[in-house]
């Protein structure tokens, strides 16, 4: 009883002994597989070899003890030369393995990087190539535009001086007028004018008016027919007669007899037998009277003057006072003309 404790107890270091001694025989065969030699002469092998199987021959010690765990700071590293001649070609072989997958899986993405780059090259040029044409169109165009923005330029400053020498030209015809007009025709009949310029109204008892009535005016209205020369007179004078040319249609049917309307071969102003071209309507009566082409010359030269004197009157004429006068002599030998029987061949 009292002996066991103590062999127990005692076995201990031994069997620390044996497991050193184990652990260094193991390390003398690495050591000899290496080729190293031992004093004496022998090998290292064979003398690890012999202690080796001499403490297998002893029994193991009894006892209760922990085996020595390696701390957290240390790593156990592979004694690769301790291996076999199997285990030591599979860590290479798996690490080439490895390696040769990492080559080709950089190979694989280099190809697929370089043939994004060559798409995205190829999109890129595509690109350019279609704004190169853009480009050259768009440079096209301005050039179009260019050359028609001088023609319509020149064209513009052409009609402006074709304008201009226009202008000059009736402003010199105008102040030759003037010349001749203040040299010749009648100071009283223009100082009646000035006075009814100062005050421009269409009644006829003014002086200006009035002798334009009585030398122009009535005379030129004067017709065979007088009660419809009154009317056509009135009709002038409130601007409500109508003129238009004879269409071929029947006749209409109004109020007045088909003798006073006329007829197409027949004035209804001068009672003549006539080729009438025009007809004329007095206000909103809705009668047509068929007249010959001197009397529609004679109305119109009077419509023409009493259109000129009511610009005049509503401040529509923007001319100096000489240049109206000498417009208003214009027209009153139209009337004269007309009065005479002189009218273009073509009414």
């Amino acid at each position: 009883m009292s002996d066991s404790p103590a062999s127990s107890i005692g076995s201990v270091p031994e069997a620390e002994d044996g497991q050193a001694e184990s652990r260094e025989g193991a390390v003398s065969v690495c050591e000899c597989s290496k080729g190293v030699q031992l004093p004496g002469g022998k090998p290292r092998a064979m003398a690890s070899q012999v202690s080796f199987e001499e403490e297998s021959q002893n029994p193991p010690a009894v006892g209760h003890w922990k085996p020595l765990m390696p701390s957290k700071g240390d790593k156990e590293e592979p004694e690769s030369g301790c291996q076999d001649a199997g285990g030591v070609h599979e860590p290479q072989s798996t690490e080439q393995l490895n390696v040769s997958r990492l080559r080709s899986s950089s190979v694989e993405i280099r190809e697929k990087g370089s043939e994004f780059l060559r798409d995205e090259l190829h999109k890129a040029q595509k690109e350019l190539k279609l704004k190169d044409k853009e480009c050259e169109r768009l440079s096209k165009v301005r050039e179009q535009l260019e050359q028609e923005l001088e023609e319509l330029t020149a064209s513009l400053f052409e009609e402006a001086h074709k304008m201009v020498r226009e202008a000059n030209t009736k402003q010199a015809a105008a102040e030759k007028q003037l010349r001749e007009a203040r040299g010749k025709v009648d100071s009283i009949l223009f100082a009646e004018f000035q006075a009814w310029k100062e005050s421009p109204t269409l009644d006829k008892s003014c002086s200006f008016l009035d002798r334009i009535y009585r030398e122009d005016v009535r005379p030129c209205l004067d017709f065979t027919k007088q009660e419809l020369s009154e009317l056509v007179r009135v009709a002038v004078e409130q601007n409500t007669l109508t003129i238009e040319p004879v269409a071929s249609q029947a006749v209409p049917v109004g109020k007045v007899a088909a003798e006073e309307c006329g007829g197409p071969k027949k004035c209804a102003l001068s009672g003549l037998p006539r080729t009438c071209k025009h007809r004329i309507m007095l206000g909103d009566s809705g009668n047509y009277y068929y007249i010959s082409p001197s009397c529609r010359a004679r109305i119109t030269a009077v419509c023409n003057f009493f259109t000129y004197i009511r610009y005049i009157q509503q401040g529509l004429v923007r001319q100096d006072v000489e240049l109206m006068y000498w417009e208003v002599m214009r027209l009153r030998r139209e009337m004269s003309l007309a009065k005479l029987g002189f009218y273009p061949s073509e009414m």
